[in-house]
């Protein structure tokens, strides 16, 4: 009955491999949910070419991919994931904010069209259902995974995602904007009482001024939120390239001051829910 997350690419707006991301990464968001032996997939950033690559190793042949939104540091790793290139493997790609808009198969198809991608999305030999949703929307993922939805506020739409199995629940809410001094009552009612919440932490509160309109958040305003929420632990995610390995640490120690509950996502890392 374990609801636990594994982290792959926890990056945002551009992937950055340097020797100034080690500690942290360098990939952009990519997260693997295990809901007892299902696994689950968040975002398609350049984190899933790993991620693929593990569930070839262990003949993982079917799942579910939850796109936030189809930005393109959420779906640039997408045509590299090597599970969708075999035949016998079967993948639903979900998303809540393309309804109106073509569709998400709309999206991933140009992604990988001519001239800006050599490989068409018909190349892939998998089974690839495409599921298009209103974020708001809740459905059980699996028996025993409920999956509820929930509408950010970010340029072009995103989705958040709460995923319950077992008794325990975690909230995947990237990427999404605050307004200073108002708690968003749609991420609260999202997050509420939630074991683990992984949030859109792209700025400090010094910086987001200068980033408003950009359709972000900050590990501040992750932690207010989930104190509000009686949350358990937040994990802060997204992390802006510029913020490097020093950086990313400064901000770690100066979380855990503020809420012994907040740490920083980095690649590898794995929590399991309610721990």
């Amino acid at each position: 009955m374990t609801l636990a997350v594994k982290f792959w690419g926890v990056r945002g707006s551009i992937a950055c491999p340097s020797s100034q991301h080690v500690v942290y990464g360098g990939n952009t968001s990519c997260l693997e949910v295990f809901a007892g032996d299902k696994r689950i997939i968040l975002d398609a950033g350049t984190g899933i070419r790993e991620l693929g690559y593990e569930f070839i190793r262990d003949g993982v042949k079917d799942g579910h991919i939850l796109l936030s939104h189809a930005h393109w540091d959420h779906i640039n790793g997408f045509p590299f994931f090597g599970p969708a290139f075999n035949a016998n493997s079967h993948f639903s790609i979900h998303a809540g904010h393309l309804s109106d808009l073509g569709g998400i198969e709309n999206v991933l198809a140009n992604q990988m069209a001519n001239p800006t991608f050599p490989v068409p999305l018909e190349a892939m030999q998998a089974e690839l259902d495409f599921v298009d949703f209103h974020a708001g929307e809740a459905w059980e993922l699996y028996p025993g995974v409920k999956l509820i939805t929930q509408p950010l506020n970010h340029p072009n739409g995103a989705t958040g995602y709460r995923i319950e199995h077992g008794g325990k629940s975690l909230c995947y809410v990237t990427d999404t904007e605050h307004i200073v001094g108002t708690p968003d009552q749609t991420v609260l009612s999202l997050i509420e009482g939630a074991d683990l919440v992984i949030y859109d932490s792209m700025y400090t509160d010094e910086e987001f001024p200068a980033k408003i309109g950009w359709g972000h958040s900050t590990w501040e305003e992750g932690i207010r939120l989930c104190k509000l929420a009686g949350v358990k632990q937040l994990a802060i995610f997204h992390h802006a390239p510029e913020h490097n390995d020093d950086f990313m640490g400064d901000v770690e120690h100066k979380a855990r001051e503020m809420w012994g509950g907040a740490l920083v996502a980095r690649e590898r890392m794995i929590l399991t829910a309610g721990q």
